[in-house]
């Protein structure tokens, strides 16, 4: 299939089916999540002139991510991320060097800084009148901890929140030549946070950065592009995400009073409903692949070189895995929920990102009795970022029953 001419080379794998459907980009940029609920209903891939194949299903999603080895990750040559673009045996290696970051000794050990930073950050809110919380609240609280986790200067925080916005604007305009510019610039942040900390000035630190600058693979150290590649992953991808993720969270539970309630009640169920939260509305859109042979996907036969876009934001929500009306079952889904994804390229730092989540929304519900909707209709982001562009919510504060005593009430 060539992507300037979506369907030409897609062969059906059943005689006399129709091609599959082709993506509106209109109505991809108008209501991406209404056009995937609507176009699976009718096929469980898709074709688009930039995201090749669009894998809309959930069986069909499990498929691609269970067949590395088919659906490859080494999806640019020119621009390969660390480790989420790299096959095995280099992806094994990669990731052995992450994973030991993302222990969950080392959550566990973060965890105290994350809940002060979430902490400050919710006694900031004010009460009793409409905020809007995505720029002032939820961007905030993923760059302090984001920040104080890679034990990063506070003077990033500013370029950091200045970038993300260029980066949005960026991706909405579609512009590879400005997103390439965009992409220099987060670069040259690393570059500055490395070259501070091979300069030998100051006192040396003992944070996450240090240790990273100090890591080998293949018995050598990392070179500057994997440090970058690295520390550009997990930046871009935790800021975004986790502001997204905070901005969903809130305005669901300012729409279902009584899931409030019921998390106030019983806390330690805030992190299973964080995640069938973020399956109803996704925070993470889609994810590349490229075929190494023809292989049959959804009733059709893809090519062999073909690009093909896991759309999470789809597979999250379909019907045959998790019902019609999209249902909160946080219990009854989570099996079959790839938030995190799935298979070897499954995210190093779910525990991190779940425990992050977690933190601040026990905050929300210990200080604040009621998250109300201050706004007439909601603003989702454009494809392909997830979430919303602004959530309007009121807080109102004053004292809220401790856990025990609220379920005796």
């Amino acid at each position: 299939m060539s992507v300037h001419e979506p369907h030409s080379a897609i062969g059906a794998a059943v005689p006399d089916s129709a091609g599959p459907p082709v993506i509106d980009p209109d109505a991809l940029l108008a209501d991406q999540l209404g056009l995937f609920d609507d176009l699976r209903g009718r096929c469980p891939i898709a074709v688009d002139g930039r995201l090749g194949v669009a894998v809309l299903g959930h069986a069909e999603a499990v498929r691609v991510l269970d067949d590395p080895g088919t659906f490859s990750s080494a999806v640019s040559a020119q621009h390969a991320a660390v480790p989420n673009g790299f096959d095995p045996p280099m992806h094994t290696q990669y990731r052995e060097l992450i994973d030991r970051f993302f222990t969950r000794e080392r959550t566990a050990e973060f965890e105290p800084d994350c809940k002060t930073a979430a902490a400050e950050l919710v006694a900031a809110l004010p009460g009793d009148e409409p905020v809007e919380i995505m720029g002032r609240f939820a961007l905030d609280f993923a760059l302090r901890v984001q920040r104080r986790w890679l034990g990063w200067p506070l003077s990033t925080e500013l370029a950091l929140r200045e970038w993300v916005v260029r980066r949005h604007h960026a991706m909405v305009d579609g512009d590879p030549v400005v997103q390439g510019s965009i992409a220099e610039e987060f670069d040259h942040v690393i570059r500055a946070v490395l070259a501070d900390r091979r300069s030998g000035s100051g006192p040396r630190r003992n944070d996450l950065t240090q240790e990273l600058l100090e890591q080998q693979i293949d018995g050598r150290p990392l070179s500057d592009p994997e440090l970058i590649s690295i520390l550009r992953n997990w930046t871009v991808g935790e800021l975004a995400t986790i502001a997204a993720s905070v901005g969903i969270v809130i305005r669901y539970l300012a729409v279902h009073p009584d899931l409030q309630d019921r998390l106030r009640q019983h806390p330690a169920m805030i992190a299973t409903s964080i995640d069938e939260i973020l399956r109803i509305v996704p925070p993470l859109i889609s994810n590349r692949r490229v075929t190494t042979r023809a292989v049959d996907l959804g009733g059709f036969t893809i090519p062999a070189h073909e690009r093909v876009t896991v759309l999470w934001a789809s597979a999250n929500r379909d019907e045959s895995v998790f019902g019609s009306d999209n249902h909160f079952d946080a219990v009854g889904h989570a099996a079959d929920n790839l938030l995190y994804g799935r298979g070897i390229h499954n995210c190093p730092g779910a525990g991190l990102a779940r425990m992050e989540l977690r933190t601040v929304t026990e905050e929300l519900l210990a200080r604040m009795v009621l998250i109300e909707l201050a706004e007439d209709a909601p603003d989702p982001a454009p494809f392909p970022d997830g979430g919303y562009r602004s959530v309007s919510v009121r807080f109102t504060t004053g004292p809220v029953l401790a856990p025990q005593a609220a379920a005796m009430a």
